[in-house]
């Protein structure tokens, strides 16, 4: 359920270090490292503004709760989720598309 096999044809939301379905990351930022090496994300998430940093680089960057964000959520796939991004704290989901996946360091931390 939800996998995509055909990878070519995922959107652009749903591509390594978008907001799923919400924000597409800048795909002339994004600079991922060959297969078989890691790759580093920090998100940095506050009131004011969300970051997406993959491999040193700002591929992301939205202010949550904006009139922009709102009408985003209100009118793609979250519109039939009256929840979505309500929970302040909870859990954290790791995404893949039908390819094999590894995470490594996860760390979270309070600012």
């Amino acid at each position: 359920m939800g996998e995509t096999e055909n990878l070519d044809q995922l959107q652009d939301w749903q591509k390594t270090a978008s907001d799923y379905a919400m924000y597409p990351a800048d795909q002339s930022q994004v600079d991922l490292n060959p297969v078989g090496e890691w790759n580093s994300s920090k998100i940095v998430y506050t009131p004011e503004k969300v970051e997406y940093w993959l491999n040193g680089k700002v591929v992301v960057s939205f202010v949550p709760g904006s009139e922009d964000w709102e009408k985003r959520k209100n009118s793609g796939k979250w519109s039939g989720a009256p929840d979505y991004a309500k929970a302040k704290k909870g859990y954290i989901g790791l995404q893949d598309h039908a390819s094999p996946i590894w995470f490594k360091n996860i760390k979270i931390k309070k600012l």
